[in-house]
């Protein structure tokens, strides 16, 4: 496994100690689990969509969770009292948990269930207050001139 030093980051960047604490984090990623099958996709400037194929699973035993800045996933098979012989079984229908690290201002809005496959999409909303606005240099005061989109 391999360790990277920040310390020259650190030098020159203040408050990007959480970038390195995503970077171990994601070092340790590589137990995430592959089921169930999953695509990120960039649908807009600012959207996302995440597509996860759970087939045979009911909206009843779908959870998903928004905490901060993490999306959990979670499919609760219920347990069939039928009493079944395959000769293959090819579809898995295990539980799962999967957990997204979801960026600054990602927010979830919305969520269908379509085919087998799960839609999540998301959107980056970003504040008023944390757009950039030009700053007029004067005297005594400083005077916001204008906002501007990002």
């Amino acid at each position: 496994m391999r360790t990277y030093d920040f310390t020259p980051l650190y030098r020159s960047a203040i408050g990007f100690d959480r970038l390195a604490h995503l970077f171990d984090e994601a070092a340790r990623a590589d137990a995430q689990p592959s089921y169930p099958p999953y695509n990120i996709e960039l649908v807009g400037e600012d959207k996302y969509r995440i597509t996860m194929a759970v087939a045979g699973f009911d909206r009843s035993e779908l959870e998903i969770e928004t905490e901060r800045d993490q999306l959990k996933i979670v499919g609760r098979k219920q347990k069939d009292e039928t009493k079944r012989t395959f000769l293959h079984r090819g579809i898995a229908s295990r539980d799962f948990e999967h957990r997204f690290q979801l960026a600054d201002h990602v927010k979830v809005v919305g969520a269908k269930l379509d085919n087998g496959l799960l839609n999540i999409e998301l959107v980056r909303v970003i504040p008023e207050s944390l757009k950039p606005r030009k700053i007029e240099i004067g005297g005594d005061n400083v005077q916001l001139l204008q906002t501007e989109a990002a």
